[in-house]
């Protein structure tokens, strides 16, 4: 049994692959290293640095490497630039899915889990967000991820009555932050923990954006979650689909309790031992004052857990990124 990770070797794609390794499952990573890091991926672990839009090299590579599974994580993340980008986002984020999907179908490959994301609820108006929660997206790059949502659908649909019907499930990730490895890490220009440790380790003060929201401190609350939690759920899930266990077409992992910016701010000075209030700028257009998921439909079926304290996550995000 061998899964071919896409994007992994990136910051959340690396923890999953090593999930998977740790469980004795074999991988081969897809990655055009556009964003992701060679030295992420673990010795001896096949790389294949191709883009998800060329369709003939994911098809020679699942053949090559006997593929029964795909986790499928790479694609243009950044909600705000592709509001600049939009082209570039769909091309990415849905005909690269699309690429995907015909590979496996092209090689009887059936299996796939998508990192799909909060962005395709946009903002909610309701305090805990679930998977009944309306899709209402705001951005080019939460519309593809809801689209390539509805590419798995239509293509189990299309594939309900052969002998290889299409099994699978996406699931919705919040803020992703932490390391599971003091070598990985997450180098993201746009994610708020890697911006403060960067502002931190380069002698500036971090900046919150917006203090008069209407939540308990003034800033935005919002679901952080562990990212060797996340790549846990990876492998249940994998490993339901490979067994034929039914899954939810969904499922979101939140925490079901959101910390607020300034919160984050705290625990970063606590942890670094570097004391610091910072800057107070003007709210960016778009933020919601708060987006908090539930992860009990997740907690249920993928071992969803939340094992990691604010403080572990601070702590071993900046163990991966401190200077040596």
């Amino acid at each position: 049994m061998t899964w071919m990770v896409t994007g992994g070797a990136g910051y959340i794609g690396a923890h999953v692959v090593q999930a998977f390794l740790d469980e004795g499952m074999g991988v081969v990573v897809v990655d055009d290293l556009s964003s992701g890091h060679a030295e992420f991926v673990p010795d001896g672990t096949p790389l294949v640095r191709t883009s998800i839009l060329d369709g003939p090299v994911l098809e020679a590579t699942m053949r090559e490497h006997g593929v029964t599974g795909v986790v499928h994580l790479a694609g243009f993340k950044y909600a705000g630039v592709s509001v600049q980008r939009p082209l570039h986002t769909y091309e990415q984020n849905v005909t690269g899915t699309a690429r995907v999907l015909a590979a496996m179908a092209a090689t009887g490959v059936d299996a796939i889990v998508f990192s799909s994301s909060a962005a395709v609820y946009g903002t909610p108006d309701t305090d805990l967000v679930t998977e009944a929660t309306a899709t209402t997206p705001e951005s080019p790059y939460g519309e593809s991820k809801l689209i390539g949502e509805w590419l798995l659908r239509d293509q189990a649909t299309a594939t309900a009555g052969t002998d290889r019907p299409l099994r699978h499930t996406s699931l919705r990730y919040f803020n992703v932050v932490g390391s599971g490895r003091p070598d990985l890490y997450d180098s993201s220009p746009h994610n708020l923990f890697p911006l403060v440790i960067d502002a931190l380790v380069e002698g500036r003060t971090p900046r919150i954006n917006g203090t008069d929201y209407p939540t308990p401190d003034g800033t935005c609350v919002r679901d952080y979650i562990h990212v060797a939690d996340l790549a846990r759920s990876h492998v249940v899930a994998a490993r339901a689909l490979a067994e034929g266990t039914a899954l939810e077409r969904v499922y979101n992992l939140g925490s079901g309790d959101g910390v607020s910016v300034r919160e984050i701010m705290t625990t970063m000075a606590e942890v670094t031992g570097i004391p610091f209030d910072p800057v107070e700028a003007p709210r960016r257009p778009g933020d919601p004052a708060r987006i908090v998921a539930s992860g009990e439909l997740a907690a249920r079926d993928l071992d969803w857990q939340m094992r990691y304290s604010l403080t572990e996550m601070a702590a071993s995000a900046w163990e991966a990124r401190r200077p040596r």
